[in-house]
């Protein structure tokens, strides 16, 4: 499985486009005199705190492969989730687009089945999703005895509302009818794989039975991970030490170019900022940037500082687990690696 290069260059030079609208609105001489005055000491502990957001949710990773059976060790772990996050960062529309591919490294890298491993990732991103909502609520009320609602955090207080409402409910309501999605989804994957595997040279079409026993490998995996109560518990400790991680990367983003502001104000904007991650722009690029310095400014931080802060931010969090997760998964995807695993 193969990541779409036509689709990820597109998107990418959309993405091109949006921050480059936004570094001409913002004024690039602003963003890149705030750059230049930032604390080398506090720009090395924003690296830091990104490679322990990434860690935290490698260890995640690993926690739920090791439920559902896996001898992975938490190192390799986290190494392949810096693959399936470069899978998603590459990909339009972030986790939806990258889990295809990051369930394939995370077969190849912890010996289980394909659906196996897309099970696996899709359950640590559902759990990562979880703590974000709790956080950015936490900002929210927060902010409602502190500050004057102007429209862009109203908007922000309205998207964390609704998320906090309709997750629970989706959740509750896709397991109560988690066999009639099953059967669902063997009825739609079953005449799309029979296609492609017409069309595609050298592939037979897969049958109807062997289509039933993935979907249903699939389904069997989550509800291995979902009847874990401890996995369970410790898979979202580390999802929320993840967010924390990333929240403190902003502040410290923030507090490098000498701008001092609570902590809340990372919580709820990291949050929000995240939601854009599912435009069709690879990783979210440009979309959660044009998020994240909105809402900064719109708490009261300049123009120029909050652009410069969510370039450090975004560099330690979406450009380094990029290029490192890149070499990782050039490694994964190899024929020799292939063979030799």
């Amino acid at each position: 499985m193969d990541i779409d290069l036509r689709a990820s260059v597109v998107g990418f030079a959309l993405a091109g486009v949006v921050l480059a609208g936004l570094l001409w609105a913002v004024g690039p001489t602003d963003v890149v005199d705030a750059i230049r005055r930032a604390d080398p000491t506090v720009l090395a502990a924003v690296f830091a705190v990104a490679v322990c957001w990434l860690s935290a949710w490698g260890l995640a990773l690993w926690t739920v492969l090791s439920g559902l059976g896996s001898s992975i060790r938490a190192h390799v772990a986290i190494l392949v989730f810096a693959a399936a996050t470069f899978a998603n960062n590459v990909t339009p529309f972030g986790q939806a687009g990258g889990e295809p591919v990051a369930a394939l490294f995370i077969s190849r890298s912890a010996g289980t089945e394909y659906e196996t491993g897309l099970a696996a990732i899709a359950s640590v991103d559902s759990i990562n999703f979880v703590p974000s909502i709790g956080l950015a609520s936490v900002g929210i009320v927060y902010f409602s005895t502190q500050v004057s609602f102007g429209s862009r955090l109203q908007f922000a207080s309205y998207a964390v509302a609704a998320l906090a409402i309709a997750v629970p409910v989706l959740a509750v309501v896709g397991w109560n009818y988690r066999y009639r999605v099953e059967a669902a989804a063997v009825r739609v994957a079953t005449p799309v794989a029979s296609l492609v595997g017409r069309v595609v040279p050298r592939r037979s079409p897969p049958t109807a039975d062997a289509i039933r026993s993935r979907v249903e490998g699939f389904f069997h995996a989550i509800e291995r991970v979902s009847g874990n109560r401890r996995g369970l518990a410790l898979t979202f400790g580390f999802a929320l030490l993840g967010w924390l991680c990333l929240a403190t990367s902003l502040w410290l983003s923030l507090f490098a170019l000498g701008q001092t502001v609570a902590y809340p104000v990372a919580l709820v904007v990291v949050p929000v900022g995240a939601i854009a991650g599912a435009t069709p722009l690879p990783g979210g690029l440009g979309g959660v940037e044009a998020v994240l310095i909105t809402l900064l400014v719109a708490l009261g931080v300049s123009n120029g500082a909050a652009a410069a802060a969510v370039i450090i931010h975004r560099t330690a969090t979406y450009v380094l687990p990029t290029v490192v997760g890149g070499g990782i998964a050039g490694v994964l995807g190899s024929d020799t690696f292939a063979a030799g695993s």
